[in-house]
């Protein structure tokens, strides 16, 4: 029997050529879809789990109140991490380690950069950290000893098989010694870099570690088996507090779990948002178009239930059952719908190359993974019992009588049923274009924001070698390039969010509560350099710092100051007790969260040991190509011992936007394969629609109907279809663009447009797909329809 019923489902493949291929390749097309997306959501599920310990180790962050809201972050002060360890019972290993550091590695312009961070050695018993070469226990033993990745040791010695114990440079200063090699970390890990250093070396040159009231690092926490986290946050919520009173800090735990999905926080609490959003959103697409998929069989096997009726019947007369059909028709669908997996598992290796480019990601198929073979598996079996439960059960009840006889099959039942089932798919494909256009509107609204300051045109520099101490001459090289504008030195990046502080006050402050205020060293250079304006006073111009007291404040932090204008005004640091005379006000900039508000700022007078970054503007209209080129000459002059390195700020600045960047690429991907198999399907039920009324399209040409009047009467019912689905997509779509916009706080307006745009696309999507059909029926010779009559 189950030989018998693989032959005739061979037989129907073969015989139906089109039809089988659009069901196959559209549910294959759904599949792979599928596939991609639980691929990258289970990378996303699975961040950080190469950490055994990952349930018990914890990073502590702070939440500091302030006048309206309240600041969470992760620095700690410096004497926090070893305080913790030895007072706080449940806490079993404590690791302090800096931000992210870059280094030039070698000798000269031979080195190359490398990114990494100054940790204790307890990292590497915290975190999950094969060694390859050396061991933790002795790898940062020495003063000036450095651990690297295997990635970082091809980097700096090439394929020397054993690095243990070699020597290299650092920044053309110190020589430090191979301690140990760790293996390369996975792409989907939270705590990663190329090389480690002896935290003891960065304490010891940083004076301001020894402050409680100074947070510049990140403490991770390792709890003891059993401890629990709410336990440990009731020791913790005033530790700062006893160390340095009237502290305004209180410090918690926040859980690795945790770190890579739902790491927002609003008010101090933790709002269980973040990348999670993203995953349970994509995780629904990856359903919703699997039916979609599924819309498609279900709708040719009933509308073509008359090509099977006699087949049917004659069964039924030589005694199978219903049940026996069922089992026929479900089999039938199993079949196709496992053949339409393993094409899409071809699909899914032959493009995941380009999907990994896209989301940035090394995923891999893994069907040598049991859990991987299973899933596809699972999705091919959930796929053919849905595709073929309806058409089963429809083509199991078809009377044998009636159908051997040649009595017409009543069709309005399934009909009906077909036409449900198009709309569902063109309401969701119009659903995903409108998201897809209002995503795309979100990001390019929040780029066209008036910043305070013009990223176009801006090249940054690490301030590395030599550049701090010739930077007056590296200056006046540039600007007689006749490229170059301007250039400007500061101590961080324009668009970073950090190095701020509370603690200021000023006559006639209305308020104690403390009031978060950035801090920023900047040359004169730095408020032209990056388009800047000066909105009262002036800029700075005695950088002398041993006299200087002069300051300039944004306009926010003048508003705070009290009615009328800050300049001339003393603002006073509680915290080092500096008084600083504000001689210019500054129009608002936005930096860190690029959906906030315009944050107040202090600009101070640069010191040079301060300077980080070095700021480039080259004129509009430039050949970059050539600006480049000549700041790599003067850098290779001015600053020869360090090899050339550089960003453009619109780069920096676009990486910003990477998740919604992302999940409006992939939402134009899957709305474009929503509509693909949405036309298959439809495509289908053309061809179909226009084969049952051939001889109706033979009578109406002979009695004169014009080939325009027919593709006419034959794309009309599909079209209503199409405009029946854009009325139920509109204020879905409205309800979720709406829903997702809430949580910016600088957005875009849905606009009436958006719905007309994806209404008439998702139209002329469906008459191009229909007229061709339709066209091929109208222009058919009636006597080859009508022979038979």
């Amino acid at each position: 029997m189950l030989k018998n019923y693989i032959k005739t489902a061979f037989r129907s493949l073969l015989k139906n050529r089109t039809y089988s291929f659009l069901n196959i390749f559209g549910l294959a097309i759904g599949i792979a879809c599928a596939a991609f997306i639980f691929l990258w959501v289970e990378d996303e599920l699975n961040y950080d789990s190469v950490n055994v310990k990952m349930d018990r180790i914890y990073i502590a962050k702070e939440n500091q109140q302030y006048v309206d809201h309240i600041f969470t972050h992760s620095s700690t002060p410096g004497l926090f991490g070893p305080a913790v360890k030895a007072e706080v019972p449940g806490v079993a290993n404590t690791c302090r380690t800096s931000e992210e550091q870059v280094f030039l590695f070698g000798q000269g312009s031979k080195g190359v950069y490398a990114s990494g961070i100054y940790a204790e050695p307890s990292l590497f018993s915290m975190f999950t950290m094969p060694f390859v070469e050396g061991n933790a226990a002795t790898a940062l033993s020495q003063v000036h000893s450095l651990v690297i990745t295997q990635a970082a040791a091809k980097k700096f010695f090439g394929n020397e098989a054993n690095v243990l114990g070699k020597t290299i440079r650092v920044d053309n200063k110190q020589d430090y010694v191979i301690g140990g090699v760790i293996k390369d970390f996975p792409a989907n890990t939270s705590v990663g870099f190329e090389w480690v250093m002896p935290f003891q070396v960065f304490f010891d040159q940083s004076p301001w570690l020894k402050s409680w009231g100074n947070n510049s690092l990140h403490t991770y926490i390792e709890l003891k088996p059993g401890v629990s986290e709410e336990t440990v946050n009731k020791q913790l919520y005033s530790f700062i507090d006893k160390k340095l009173p009237g502290n305004i800090s209180h410090v918690f735990l926040f859980g690795m779990k945790d770190w890579r999905l739902r790491n927002v926080f609003m008010n101090g609490k933790q709002t269980g948002e973040g990348r999670i959003q993203n995953v349970r959103l994509f995780s629904i697409i990856a359903w919703i178009i699997l039916f979609i998929a599924c819309i498609n069989f279900m709708n040719l096997a009933t509308a073509r239930s008359e090509k099977r009726a006699r087949e049917v019947g004659v069964r039924k007369v030589l005694g199978a059952g219903k049940k026996m059909l069922i089992g026929q028709f479900i089999g039938e669908a199993l079949f196709m719908a496992l053949l339409s997996a393993v094409i899409a598992a071809i699909i899914v290796a032959l493009l995941l190359p380009q999907f990994n480019l896209l989301v940035q990601k090394q995923l891999v198929i893994g069907l040598d993974k049991p859990v991987h073979l299973l899933g596809l598996l699972s999705i091919a079996l959930i796929c053919g019992l849905v595709t073929g439960s309806y058409p089963s059960l429809y083509l199991s009840s078809f009377n044998p009588v009636s159908v051997l006889k040649g009595i017409k099959l009543k069709d309005s039942g399934a009909a009906f049923i077909r036409k449900g089932l198009v709309v569902t798919q063109f309401t969701v494909s119009i659903v995903l274009i409108i998201c897809t256009i209002v995503v795309y509107q979100q990001i390019q609204h929040i780029k066209s924001r008036n910043f305070g300051f013009d990223r176009n045109n801006l090249i940054v520099m690490d301030a590395q070698g030599e550049i701090v101490k010739s930077f007056t001459q590296i200056k006046q090289d540039l600007l007689s390039t006749g490229y170059v504008d301007d250039a400007a030195m500061t101590n961080h990046s324009t668009l970073y969010d950090g190095n701020n502080t509370a603690g200021y006050t000023w006559e006639g402050k209305e308020t104690k509560a403390d009031v978060l205020i950035s801090r920023r060293y900047i040359s004169t250079e730095y408020l032209h350099t990056l388009g800047m304006k000066i909105a009262e006073g002036h800029n700075l111009t005695n950088l002398d710092t041993a006299n200087n007291s002069d300051v300039m404040i944004t306009r926010s932090l003048e508003k705070m100051m009290g009615k009328g204008s800050a300049i001339g005004k003393i603002i006073r640091h509680e915290g080092n007790g500096t008084a600083n005379r504000v001689v210019g006000v500054v129009e608002d900039y936005v930096y860190g969260n690029m959906y906030g508000k315009s944050d107040p700022v202090v600009f101070l007078g640069l010191p040079l040991e301060r300077a980080n970054y070095l700021y480039i503007r080259y004129k509009p209209g430039s050949d970059v190509e050539k600006v480049v080129a000549s700041i790599q000459t003067i850098m290779k002059k001015d600053n020869p011992a360090f090899p050339f390195d550089y960003r453009f700020v619109d780069d920096e600045f676009n990486r910003l936007f990477s998740g919604e960047t992302l999940i409006s690429k992939l939402s134009r991907v899957f709305a474009s394969l929503a509509i693909i198999i949405s036309c298959l399907g439809l495509f289908g039920l053309a061809a179909y629609t226009a084969e049952r009324r051939t001889k109706e399209i033979g009578i109406r040409k002979v009695l004169g109907a014009s080939v325009s009047g027919l593709a006419t009467l034959l794309s009309k019912d599909f079209l209503q279809l199409v405009f029946l689905s854009c009325v139920l997509a509109f204020p879905l779509a409205y309800w979720v663009m709406n829903k997702w916009l809430v949580q910016f706080r600088y957005r875009t307006e849905i606009h009436l447009s958006v719905f007309v745009i994806a209404g008439l696309t998702a139209v002329f999507i469906a008459l191009v797909t229909i007229s061709f059909q339709s066209i091929k029926a109208a222009v058919a010779n009636p006597v080859k329809s009508l022979r038979s009559e």
